[in-house]
């Protein structure tokens, strides 16, 4: 079994990751309100993997986990099922879950899924201007800049995925919109990894999401599909070593 040396800080990552969806004790009131339990494993876990607070590489055991969440070890096995299914995790019976880590195939197919919709996206979305779309972009390149001054960089990576997200929303094309949403998840974990790496495209990405609305607001359709094109392949430069 592939064991990464990342294995050996499961136990302090498991310590210092917060346990998503569980609450301080209450009244018996509110207890019942809680998620079930492996709802609860299942977020903490997909949260802390997301955001790098689980690494490709580490492996997770159930025990570990259940102390963590605070439940037993069959909602583990639920939750540990499902991300397996999902894609985010290698089970290896009696020894635990291994954190798989993104290949270079798998960002390179979403480089070229994203360009497909997205720039398809702005062309649709240019004429006539949609205020309503740029005031919401505006928003969220303000929600960027308080992230980036705070060094939150899963905070930024939700906000710049929002961002593009909003304006695939606004072509009215439901199907093309769920079709999208499929990718958030290994957009959020490929954001987060890429800013620690390379801090410096945190003000680029601000600059070229500014670059984007703004071809929006103009009905520039050639240039908000240029901004576009130019932002996203970035990724894929990344993969082969070409970084900007």
């Amino acid at each position: 079994m592939p064991v990464s040396p990342a294995t050996g800080a499961a136990e302090h990552a498991l310590a210092a990751a917060p346990a998503a969806g569980t609450a301080p004790a209450a009244a018996s009131g509110d207890t019942a309100k809680r998620p079930p339990a492996a709802e609860r494993v299942y977020t903490h876990v997909k949260e802390a993997v997301l955001h790098r607070r689980y690494e490709g590489g580490m492996l997770l055991t159930e025990g570990e986990l259940a102390e963590a969440v605070g439940v037993s070890r069959t909602p583990v096995r639920e939750a540990l099922l499902r991300l397996e299914a999902e894609g985010l995790l290698k089970l290896y019976p009696k020894k635990g879950a291994l954190v798989l880590p993104v290949a270079a195939q798998e960002i390179t197919d979403v480089v070229e899924t994203r360009l497909l919709v997205e720039e398809h996206a702005v062309r649709k979305t240019s004429v006539p201007v949609r205020t309503e779309l740029i005031a919401r972009l505006e928003e969220l390149l303000q929600e960027q800049r308080t992230h980036a001054a705070g060094g939150d960089l899963a905070a930024f990576a939700s906000s710049d995925r929002c961002f593009h997200a909003e304006i695939v929303k606004a072509t009215g094309n439901a199907i093309l919109t769920r079709l999208y949403d499929q990718l958030r998840d290994r957009q959020l974990r490929m954001g987060v990894a890429v800013m620690h790496a390379h801090p410096d495209r945190i003000a680029k990405n601000i600059t070229e999401h500014t670059e984007i609305m703004e071809a929006l607001r103009a009905g520039d359709a050639d240039a908000a599909a240029d901004a576009v094109h130019q932002h996203v392949t970035w990724v894929g430069h990344l993969v082969h070593g070409d970084v900007r």
